[in-house]
């Protein structure tokens, strides 16, 4: 046990009471439930039994919609509570000192935290801003905004609200944290440990946490809603905690884009299924989502590319009937908006509109618009179909090659030769550098293994059999049919179509999600919550309602969650057996030498991750960080990464002058790591520099004896210091 000595006195951090609540639970129907087929309704759209419907509640309805959302905050609270305990577990961070909960922000991590740190310790919030959106520290010596290009929109917002916290408290001279001194044993000093609200660390991982709880609650009503029963929510809900590991890794990676992301994505997914299920829906909800589909855009940079699966299988749902052309335009016109919006408030990043995403939005409206043109070129049926998609899929590729032609843009470049390396022997250094990584790789099969032990992907397997079953038979009946309706109607399809377009909708994005998860393991984040909220529909009546009366199908699914909890629970046992203490002594030595012992404007280079790790508890300058994200950082980074080469020492002392360096950090375990063969830096810098194949590389020269192209001037079992000889000056 680590011994603890009360510091200073204070107040522990108060409990968090209160959760988010979704304001939007109502599904649309005003009437009583119907069969599947009439009416336009969707299966499980009729009014369910858990008093959602309607503005006007009896008091049965409201009592009803009471237990609902008091079930939906309590996953929520529970949710919350796992992660903390969790982090708390793995990391023992409440008695971790400032520089250790640091250090304890690996890689692009610490990069989004330094930040936020700025931003707080600066004399004034708009100082911190200015001082954030004019960096130079980041990729010296250019001048950068880097709210821009690291989508810091959830730093702001938390170091904002971190200065009014502890302002407010200061002035009425409430304690917001407790400090102590950590004898961390073995000889080491003493550090001083903070917990509370008024840490600005665990202010932060807190607002992470309680966002990711309110999350839950919405994944709750989630499963509510879209299958029509309380029952539903609970299994939804299970299905995740069961699955966990698999489902999110915020517990591990606080500051990541996606923790701050992924929530805004669940109640946009929400808010959609509410607008497809609605005949008309209001301006209210389509602003609605909007907001949250902006909300889940700033804060990351690949949300385009989920969006992009959105609309895709929008646009196949609308194909087969399931969506009408005004609905579907009206929600092009939302995604479009929303973009815009984006695009000016990260200050004109490219990116936004040379995606994929935006392109596709573009080519979508054109062919809905043109729709009454084609139906009088083509048959309606297979060929209009298939005209439709090579229509999308041309338009989008074509415009996405023009606008980056003309915004000259090619951050993005990386993906294209991710995507293509998936499918070819294409390799290069920067594709290399995310396929070698396991989270890069294709979807690992002990994945869907872990699905079938939770009969996670048997349920789903079921649930999509169902959809898939009754959507064929739709297809064929209009292919045999004929249906002619107007195309301007949202129930244009029929009434036996037209309901289930939620239902369709969910069936092709969890399979979107399935594509890009099996390319891309870490991608997986996507389609296991989907799978969960897929499951929810197994409490459907108008799916499974031939299980029988409303007992017997209820008995049905409390026997399937019984299965489930098998490994379910032996999986959450797991993740609580996990007791850690971060400890990084090594770092630790590194960090505090180039405290103590280099100027304030020394220059440094080094392994990405350790780079993040100096900027931010040093703050020391740095050309290269990880965030990978724009090609001319890739290329710095390229030019740092040369020292894993077999290049002579020369040339790279040569191109480290020129980029300003000072001081290099070596890092042994760089030079000879290696995940899989063809993964160590050397053989990955084989492809790009063959001409030095077979030649030992200069790293390794560089841990024997760096002289005489650089001197060793700090040096530690996992870390050595070289500094690159004054003549950068005159470079620079």
């Amino acid at each position: 046990m680590v011994a603890k000595n009360r510091k200073q006195p204070g107040k522990s951090p108060a409990t968090p009471a209160d959760r988010d609540r979704s304001p939007l639970v109502s599904p649309p129907s005003r009437s009583a439930a119907r069969r599947a087929g009439r009416e336009g309704r969707a299966p499980g759209g009729g009014a369910p039994p858990n008093g959602l419907s309607g503005l006007r509640l009896t008091p049965s309805a409201a009592a009803s919609l009471g237990v609902t959302l008091l079930l939906a905050a309590l996953a929520g609270l529970l949710h919350w509570h796992h992660l903390s305990q969790l982090f708390e577990n793995d990391r023992h961070f409440s008695h971790l000192s400032t520089l250790e909960k640091e250090m304890a922000f690996r890689t692009e991590m610490g990069l989004y935290y330094s930040y936020y740190k700025t931003i707080i310790e600066a004399p004034s919030f708009l100082g911190g801003l200015h001082a954030i959106m004019n960096d130079q520290l980041t990729e010296y010596p250019l001048v950068i905004n880097t709210l821009k290009r690291f989508n810091l929109y959830p730093e702001v917002v938390l170091a904002s609200w971190y200065r009014i916290y502890t302002g407010v408290m200061g002035y009425f001279g409430v304690p917001t944290k407790m400090c102590w001194s950590i004898n961390r044993g073995e000889g080491l000093t003493p550090v001083d440990s903070c917990e509370g609200m008024g840490d600005p660390a665990y202010f932060y991982v807190t607002c992470v946490f309680l966002l990711n709880g309110a999350m839950m609650s919405l994944f709750f009503l989630y499963g509510v809603y879209l299958s029509g029963s309380r029952l539903g929510g609970i299994v939804t809900t299970l299905c995740f905690f069961f699955n966990h590991g698999e489902s999110t890794r915020v517990m591990w990676t606080p500051p990541l884009r996606e923790s701050f992301a992924y929530p805004f994505l669940i109640l946009q997914m929400l808010l959609l299924t509410f607008i497809l299920r609605k005949r008309n829906p209001s301006r209210t909800a389509m602003v609605a989502l909007g907001v949250s589909n902006l909300c889940f855009m700033l804060p990351w940079q690949f949300a385009q590319f989920v969006l992009l699966t959105q609309v895709a299988s929008l646009f196949a749902s609308y194909i087969l009937g399931y969506l009408g052309a005004a609905k579907m335009q009206s929600i092009l016109v939302t995604h479009m908006v929303t973009l815009a919006v984006c695009f000016l408030l990260m200050f004109g990043n490219a990116m936004l509109l040379t995606s994929f995403y935006a392109s596709s939005l573009v080519s979508i409206w054109v062919i809905v618009a043109l729709r009454h043109r084609l139906a009088g070129v083509f048959r309606s049926g297979v060929v209009t179909w298939v005209t439709q998609v090579l229509g999308w899929v041309g338009l989008t590729v074509l415009l996405k090659l023009l606008l980056s032609a003309i915004l000259c843009a090619s951050d993005d470049a990386h993906i294209s030769g991710l995507i293509k390396s998936k499918f070819t022997s294409y390799r290069d250094f920067h594709t290399l550098m995310y396929t070698c990584a396991a989270e890069f790789d294709f979807l690992e099969l002990e994945t869907p293994l872990r699905y079938l032990k939770t009969l996670l992907l048997p349920v789903n397997l079921l649930v999509v059999a169902v959809i898939a079953r009754r959507t064929i038979q739709d297809v064929l009946r209009f292919l045999r049919d004929g249906v002619k309706t107007d195309d301007d109607d949202d129930e244009a399809a029929g009434p036996e179509t037209s309901g289930k377009a939620e239902l369709v909708y969910h069936s092709l994005q969890l399979a979107a999600f399935a594509v890009l998860a099996v390319l891309i393991m870490r991608l997986k984040l996507f389609l296991t919550p989907h799978m969960c909220i897929m499951a929810s529909l197994i409490c459907s009546k108008q799916l499974f309602g031939w299980i029988g009366e409303r007992f017997k199908h209820q008995t049905a699914v409390f026997a399937v969650l019984a299965i489930m909890a098998v490994q379910g629970v032996a999986n959450l046992q797991v993740q609580w057996a996990i007791i850690g203490e971060f400890s990084n002594l090594p770092q630790e030595e590194l960090l505090d030498w180039i405290q103590g012992n280099t100027q304030s404007d020394a220059v440094f280079a080094g392994a990405m991750p350790t780079m993040a790790s100096v900027k931010l508890s040093t703050g020391r300058p740095i050309v290269n960080h990880p965030h990978y994200e724009d090609a001319g950082l890739r290329e710095r980074t390229k030019l740092v990464y040369s020292m894993y080469s077999r290049m002579p020492g020369e040339t790279v002392k040569r191109k480290l002058m020129a980029l300003g360096v000072d001081f290099f950090v070596l890092e042994d375990s760089w030079c000879t790591r290696r995940t899989r063969p063809g993964c160590s830096m050397p053989e990955i810098w084989d492809i790009e520099d063959p001409q030095n194949v077979g030649r030992t590389p200069l790293c390794t020269q560089m841990s024997r004896n760096s002289r005489p192209h650089f001197t060793t001037v700090f040096s530690n079992d996992i870390y050595k210091v070289l500094k690159v000889p004054k003549a950068s000056r005159d470079v620079r």
